[in-house]
């Protein structure tokens, strides 16, 4: 069972999961289901959340960091050089700020972020102090809305790294070549041996198409946009009306 965080067990930007989603949640581990947290956020990220739930596994930075909560280690980390993507970036996207991912610590910045954007430690450094291998790179167009950051991304190729853009943000995250929450969920099943028929998945955003395309039951939340829903096997309602674990709810009630 793969759940995102943000816009699928809390509203965006926020730490807090409902009583409904936790209660849903831990029902279907009392059936045998195996939790994965699948997000975006950075291992640092997911520490006020992980505690709430009883997750076998968490899959952060869009698949590039795995962390195991019981051992409170990362039992895997892939990389890649940041330096050649900001500098495209920053030719197309004036004003637009940087942060590479210190795994486990928060991040070196370039340019001021917003507060609350960042989590953990930030330390400002020079372009030649940033690129530095790490597994996620993240970029704020600042004063900029997401349309305008999609509009102006539409024709552009980041040779190297994968790539997604939020749709309620003017955000950019990229993390290692062919890397996704759909390919590390892919390599997790197959060393736990579930089948991939047998997997749910439940997201909101452009960086969750690919685990709701690999999922046997791939679900998109009501507030997700268009080409999320169009992926997804079915659309819960949407994180305001605890959606997650409506969807939940159906598999393991009682």
């Amino acid at each position: 069972m793969a759940l995102d965080i943000d816009g699928t067990l809390t509203a965006v930007g926020s730490n807090d999961i409902s009583p409904a989603v936790k209660a849903a949640i831990t029902r279907a581990t009392e059936h045998g289901a195996v939790v994965v947290l699948c997000t975006g956020r950075s291992l640092v990220g997911i520490s006020a959340v992980a505690p709430q739930l009883p997750a076998s596994y968490a899959i952060c930075s869009n698949g590039a960091v795995w962390w195991d909560p019981a051992l409170d280690e990362v039992t895997k980390r892939v990389t890649f050089d940041p330096g050649p993507t900001i500098k495209t970036l920053q030719a197309l996207l004036p004003g637009a700020v940087f942060a590479v991912e210190q795994t486990g610590v928060g991040n070196l910045s370039l340019g001021e972020f917003l507060p609350g954007d960042l989590w953990g430690a930030t330390t400002q450094v020079t372009f030649e102090e940033m690129a530095v291998p790490t597994s996620r790179l993240v970029m704020r167009w600042l004063d900029r809305t997401p349309a305008e950051l999609a509009f102006a991304v539409r024709e552009l190729e980041l040779p190297g790294i994968a790539w997604s853009v939020d749709h309620t943000e003017a955000w950019l995250t990229a993390v290692p070549p062919e890397v996704s929450k759909g390919s590390a969920l892919d390599e997790l099943c197959a060393q736990l041996d579930i089948r991939v028929s047998d997997a749910l998945a439940i997201g909101d955003g452009s960086n969750d198409v690919e685990m709701l395309k690999w999922a046997g039951l791939g679900v998109a939340m009501g507030q997700a946009p268009a080409h999320v829903q169009a992926v997804a096997d079915e659309v819960a309602p949407t994180v305001l009306e605890d959606g997650a674990a409506q969807v939940l709810d159906r598999f393991f009630a009682g």
